[in-house]
């Protein structure tokens, strides 16, 4: 049985021979290895090209900007599948990952698809935007990138990557079309809700030209090293059964009596 397409059996990314090996089309070891930082190697990995030192640096900063947050849900899944399961830790850091979705990590590329969408739409985006946000209203559905639990008054993350656009002369579409957005949401919902992070970055990744259907990835790689950073300190400073004990105690049960 066919599934999907098998009519293009190409990749493009990496191949070898028995004395050397290259990766989108470069020598590892005598072009890559110790001349590439990881970050310039992540996005020549996934364009094919080798970043533009604004490219490098907004990368540079997502990076840092989403890696870390305190014991959010993949860092707690993480180090509890680690204090369960000490001899796997890349089921540990993997544990993490899975749950990157519409809530957590992977808001970012719905709100990239988003903000494409509406720079798609037409000229004014202004007006773009607020059709948007009125349809997101229709259906109650969450406006992708705004609001946050903790920073109400603005997540400094977002400022700052957008603040470093306007300071780069980066700013373009993309982040023009978050602002449309910003400017309609009271509009339509009658109250302000803050720009996050995860509305921050796809703005300002797209914009010094980031692929969109690799968004996700920015956070999953900028993740990883934050879930093994929790996870080498699970090792020294175990918490995970911890935070086992502490939702046991924070959740009542509720269902049939028993004796």
């Amino acid at each position: 049985m066919r599934i999907g397409k098998q009519d293009n059996p190409y990749s493009a990314i990496s191949t070898s021979t028995s004395e050397r090996i290259y990766v989108r089309g470069r020598d590892l070891c005598d072009d890559i290895i110790g001349k590439l930082d990881f970050t310039s190697y992540f996005w020549l990995l996934v364009t094919g090209q080798e970043p533009t030192p604004k490219q490098k640096k907004f990368a540079d900063a997502v990076l840092a900007a989403i890696a870390e947050h305190g014991l959010v849900p993949s860092v707690v899944a993480a180090r509890m599948t680690y204090a369960a399961a000490p001899e796997a830790f890349q089921g540990a850091v993997a544990s993490g990952l899975l749950g990157c979705g519409s809530v957590v990590l992977g808001s970012a590329e719905i709100a990239g698809r988003f903000l494409a969408d509406i720079v798609a739409d037409g000229d004014d985006v202004d007006a773009a935007a607020e059709r948007a946000v009125k349809k997101l209203r229709e259906t109650k559905t969450p406006v992708p990138g705004f609001g946050h639990p903790l920073h109400a008054d603005g997540d400094p993350r977002a400022h700052r990557l957008l603040a470093m656009a306007r300071e780069e002369d980066a700013a373009g579409a993309h982040i023009r079309a978050l602002e449309a957005v910003n400017n309609a949401i009271p509009k339509v919902i009658n109250r302000s809700l803050p720009i996050n992070v995860n509305g921050a970055i796809p703005a300002v990744m797209l914009d010094v030209g980031f692929p969109l259907g690799a968004l996700k990835g920015i956070s999953l790689l900028a993740r990883t090293a934050s879930l093994i950073g929790h996870l080498q300190e699970e090792t020294e400073r175990p918490i995970g059964f911890i935070l086992s004990g502490k939702a046991a105690e924070a959740i009542s049960y509720d269902g049939p009596d028993v004796k």
